[in-house]
């Protein structure tokens, strides 16, 4: 006689509860598992999906893993990798469309909430460009640099051209950090400041730059950096600096660095 917990039972109140408080006091495997039995509705999943999560580590790891590799695991076909993943794909388009369309000015905490998954475990800095039109709304985003994000591998000109391409009146800048520390380093204030003056010079608005760690993030505009290199900025051209000192830089800011 089967026990409680491999019982069909035992998936029926699973399902209740999560009908009852949605995904509230789950452990991870348990989430898999109820995927798990959606594929398999008539076998016991408990072991398959405490042995996913052994695997590879957390849910998120789960759900971002190739096909093949779960079907590695004894018990896991190709109809259960194939609803893991489709999950996976729907949950993130959702959180496209919730914030796709809306006003997110000065939003990162909505950013960060869409962004999250899909860049907490990257290996590699990853620099994202969201557009947006002049009522402040979402046209698309872009991944425009990969490796490590400094003055050397970030070029305003090709910014503020994907930025007229895509006829964007603002800009939100959006990386991780591989280390999970979102703190900015010399660099990446250094590479904002420079967008920012960039996107000054074409009038184009940068609104934020967004660094993603592990469960947190850094807010260059909720910081007040934003405001600071755009009144440094103006502050430029207030004292009317010399114009052989402003061609060389802004020459810097549209050819890359060295």
């Amino acid at each position: 006689m089967p026990s409680s917990d491999t019982s069909p039972g035992h998936r029926k109140r699973l399902r209740g509860k999560f009908i009852r408080s949605g995904l509230a006091g789950f452990h991870d495997y348990e989430i898999i598992e109820l995927l798990l039995t959606l594929g398999s509705p008539r076998k016991d999943c408990k072991q398959q999906a405490k042995e996913a999560i052994r695997r590879f580590k957390t849910l998120r790891g789960v759900l971002e893993a190739p096909p093949e590799e779960l079907q590695q695991i004894d018990g896991i076909g190709p109809h259960s990798a194939f609803g893991i993943k489709l999950v996976q794909e729907v949950a993130r388009e959702f959180l496209k469309k919730k914030i796709i369309d809306k006003p997110i000015y000065k939003s990162a905490q909505e950013i960060f909430d869409y962004l999250y998954h899909s860049m907490r475990d990257l290996k590699k800095e990853v620099f994202k460009v969201l557009y947006l039109n002049s009522q402040n709304q979402i046209i698309e985003i872009d991944n425009l640099f990969e490796g490590t994000i400094n003055s050397s591998s970030i070029f305003p000109r090709q910014v503020i051209e994907s930025a007229i391409k895509h006829n964007a009146a603002s800009l939100i800048f959006v990386h991780n950090h591989p280390s999970g520390e979102p703190e900015p380093s010399g660099n990446d204030k250094e590479v904002t400041r420079d967008l920012v003056y960039a996107g000054s010079i074409m009038r184009i608005n940068v609104l934020d730059h967004i660094i993603i760690g592990e469960n947190r993030y850094f807010s260059f505009a909720g910081e007040g950096l934003i405001e600071q290199y755009e009144l440094a900025f103006l502050n430029l051209k207030v004292k009317g600096t010399a114009e052989g000192k402003r061609r060389p830089y802004r020459a810097k800011l549209f050819g890359g660095f060295s």
